[in-house]
């Protein structure tokens, strides 16, 4: 099933122009039933744990994940069901609402970049700075109102976020000559499907938490969203720092998706446990040996 997944297909790298509303929102994937679907979700995961193991002890590269998507596409079940099986040491996940004032003291790239992958480990953006030429976009006067921009850096609107679009692509670039490789996740749900989980969110007692009045105000934006994030892929694409589009009307096959994605990358990486030379090979049978006199004594 690995082979049968064509990653290359969701995988847009800025050689050629995206038009989403040309890409599916659905994906077929080929499976006999519920039990082979659970045992190749169980084999990815496997699989991601053990290399980002083999990324913790090797110490030299990091892991960023982004998340980008509309309300109700499935970013928080993706993130918990492909992770799952994956050690919670080498894992952290940051969710990114509203900037805080705090944040809104910093350039718009302050309270994402303190929070990149050590060195050996995976970190999630749900969400990032990808919202400051999403939302940002789409409200404009977030520039001057809450984010307070000196009005002379404001004015020309298109030279706005065509500067924020070099910036972010200069910022990826040093990630990734510092050993940061980032991936990032456009779940491409459909304006249809969004609103069937709205209305879930809202007659389900259990995930009436889920649901803001904001999330239906700015559903009203949709064309405008489909605009921005079109422009923002489209200009932020690179070699190193691909977009992936993945259809996620489908949530069980956009996991399975998402889940061959990151471990193609893994395996891309050149990792490797350190090796043990014979000074060290020495130590490590002296404290065996130790060990099994402690238990002797017992």
């Amino acid at each position: 099933m690995t082979n049968k997944i064509n990653t290359d297909s969701y995988t847009f790298d800025g050689s050629k122009n995206l038009e989403l509303n040309k890409l599916k929102t659905k994906e077929e994937l080929s499976y006999s039933g519920k039990i082979e679907f659970n045992n190749l979700a169980e084999e990815f995961s496997r699989e991601i744990d053990e290399l980002q193991s083999k990324m913790y002890a090797h110490n030299r590269y990091g892991l960023l994940i982004i998340f980008q998507a509309m309300d109700a596409a499935g970013k928080d079940s993706t993130i918990k069901h492909v992770m799952s099986g994956v050690n919670s040491h080498g894992v952290k996940v940051f969710a990114y609402k509203k900037p805080s004032v705090n944040d809104l003291e910093h350039d718009y790239l302050w309270r994402t970049n303190i929070n990149l992958p050590e060195r050996g480990c995976i970190t999630i953006f749900n969400r990032s700075y990808y919202e400051e030429v999403l939302i940002v976009k789409v409200h404009p006067e977030l520039l001057k109102n809450s984010q307070r921009i000196p009005e002379e850096h404001t004015q020309d609107l298109d030279k706005v976020f065509k500067n924020r679009y070099a910036d972010i692509q200069n910022f990826e670039k040093y990630a990734h000559r510092n050993g940061i490789h980032i991936m990032k996740f456009f779940l491409n749900v459909s304006k249809a499907e969004q609103g069937k989980r709205m209305l879930e969110h809202i007659d389900t007692p259990s995930k009436n938490w889920k649901f803001e009045e904001v999330d239906v105000q700015e559903r009203a934006h949709w064309k405008a969203y489909m605009k921005a994030y079109e422009d923002c892929i489209n200009n932020t694409a690179s070699v190193h720092a691909p977009w992936h589009i993945v259809p996620a009307d489908d949530k069980k096959h956009m996991r399975l998706i998402v889940s061959s994605l990151i471990l193609n990358k893994l395996r891309s990486l050149k990792i490797e446990y350190p090796i043990i030379d014979g000074k060290r090979k020495e130590q490590l049978n002296k404290f065996k040996q130790i060990i099994i006199a402690q238990d002797k004594e017992d």
